[in-house]
């Protein structure tokens, strides 16, 4: 069946249009803008048939309506590199019921968390794309992470013939799993850089390097052009989008709705990329009643959902979900432009506004573009409560990030006594975040916390394991061999030195 073209557009300057492959490969515009599509393809096949489809598939039914000028081969090609025996369940995004909701378990790749889903797939779209595009320089692919970007990134170009990739983190703002994971790193096209500094300042750092023209000039001249496996990369989102459609179809095939009744989508987020995804799913054709947006006690999105103001300006908690410790939300942009009516001009200004003042207020009619979504947020001890809670009642184990969720999705109940069928994104494995998740199962917080090192949080990963019945992840046991290759830790006013010394560039 023929698709239509879908042309990308910067959300700050509609006249800059790219194809799909060139926005996968540019990832961030020239004018600092995000790519979005110009219209939002509709499901190419009924709910029924999606169901009865494997993930592969699906992925394949969902992704074409957005990569329009990628060939079906090359588009086969990549999902069937991507979603193969890395994923440790066939299913690749398996659904658990547990205490009144469906849990889309994201984390069965290769480091154990969402962003795996996506970034198994980036880096053949990206290398298909300068294929297509007659790219002769090597794709550099520069990215900020809060925890889990970093290592699935990286995982997914080491070694990819004609890649390097940087990956900047907070030094002292991720768990001790998720930095070994980075530094152990093996990939000699590989670099991995601690920022003594947040995950906004890296992000903000990595979109100025995408934007200095003399710095493009000089990696050209080199042999050299950036590119980012972030969730600014269309590339990665809409990979994404995959996880929502296939969870609904499969509701239906398993008889837990019709097609045709509405769902809601509970999401942990804070870069908006993930709930992002949901909301184009819904923009799809999936029959969304809510999207509950889950915020941490960083709850800048839940403020902005409650007052139409955005406001960047506020302290910075690092928490026990740091993947979502976030103040500047990237991914909102695509948001804006869309309830703006596609105005590139009124989203340069409030894109302007936050660079400039820290805040920007939407307006009321911007305000009723927001009616499908529903923000809330958890405290730390909340979290930890409703991993208690969940695991005490019924068994089943999940991660900080997921806990934030849940323990959202339990305030949205209790408000509007909703009743749909609810699937909440189950973003990382608790093994990834296994001193708190312990520290919450055994109702106490004892000397583990004092043990600020990798070495000690895989010991209790086999603990965590004996106690629950739980098999040790692949990835685990794999990490407890892993050699530290990278100690490089830099202020975030250095990391462009940092990079051209990396590429070699004087």
């Amino acid at each position: 069946m023929p698709v239509n073209p879908v042309t990308y557009v910067s959300t700050r300057n509609r006249n800059n249009k790219k194809t799909s492959s060139e926005a996968v490969l540019q990832g961030l515009a020239e004018d600092g803008g995000l790519f979005v599509p110009d219209s939002i393809p509709k499901l190419p096949i009924s709910i029924d048939k999606l169901g009865e489809m494997s993930y592969k598939d699906v992925a394949f039914a969902v992704m074409r309506g957005f990569l329009t000028d990628y060939t079906h081969r090359e588009l086969i090609d990549c999902i069937e590199n991507a979603y193969d025996s890395k994923f440790e369940d066939p299913a690749i995004a398996p659904l658990t019921y547990a205490e009144g909701a469906y849990y889309i378990e994201l984390y069965h790749g290769k480091t154990m968390a969402f962003k795996d889903i996506a970034l198994s797939i980036l880096p053949h779209l990206i290398t298909k794309a300068a294929q297509k595009n007659k790219i002769k320089e090597d794709i550099v692919i520069l990215t900020a992470t809060s925890g889990d970007t970093g290592k699935a990134a990286l995982a997914g170009f080491s070694n990819v013939p004609g890649t390097k990739i940087a990956v900047f983190y907070p030094e002292t703002g991720v768990s001790p799993i998720q930095k070994h994971q980075m530094v152990t790193e093996s990939g000699a096209n590989t670099f991995v850089v601690g920022i003594t500094g947040n995950f906004d300042e890296a992000q903000s750092c990595v979109k100025a390097m995408f934007g200095d023209e003399k710095l493009n000039q000089e990696l050209l001249e080199k042999g050299y052009r950036f590119s980012s496996a972030n969730s600014i990369n269309i590339g990665r989102l809409v990979p994404q989008i995959v996880y929502y459609v296939n969870t609904y179809a499969k509701l239906v095939k398993h008889e837990k709705i019709k097609a045709g009744d509405h769902i809601n989508y509970v999401v942990p987020t804070g870069n908006f990329g993930n709930i992002l995804a949901a909301y184009y799913a819904s923009e799809m054709g999936i029959p969304v009643n809510k999207l509950i947006l889950a915020s941490n006690e960083n709850k800048v999105l839940f403020d902005f959902l409650k007052t139409g103001t955005y406001d960047r300006k506020r302290e910075f908690h690092v928490t026990n979900s740091p993947s979502m410790d976030i103040l500047i939300s990237s991914n909102l942009e695509r948001l804006i432009y869309r309830i703006t009516g596609d105005s590139d001009v009124e989203t340069k200004k409030f894109m302007d506004a936050l660079k400039n003042n820290g805040l920007y207020t939407i307006s009321d009619d911007m305000k009723s573009g927001l009616d499908k979504f529903y923000g809330n947020f958890a405290t730390e001890q909340e979290t930890i409560d409703k991993i208690n809670k969940l695991y005490s009642d019924t068994g089943y184990l999940i991660d900080t990030h997921t806990a934030v969720g849940a323990a959202v999705y339990d305030k949205y109940v209790a408000e509007t006594g909703d009743k749909t069928v609810t699937a909440i994104a189950s973003t990382a494995s608790p093994f990834k975040f296994v001193r708190t998740v312990m520290d919450a199962i055994h109702d106490e917080k004892d000397d583990r916390s004092a043990t600020d090192s990798a070495e000690y949080e895989l010991s209790l990963c086999d603990i965590m394991s004996d106690e629950t019945g739980i098999p040790l992840p692949k990835p685990i046991e794999e990490l407890k061999k892993a050699l530290i290759h990278h100690t490089t830790v830099c202020d975030p006013s250095d990391m462009t030195e940092v990079v051209k010394s990396f590429l070699k560039i004087d």
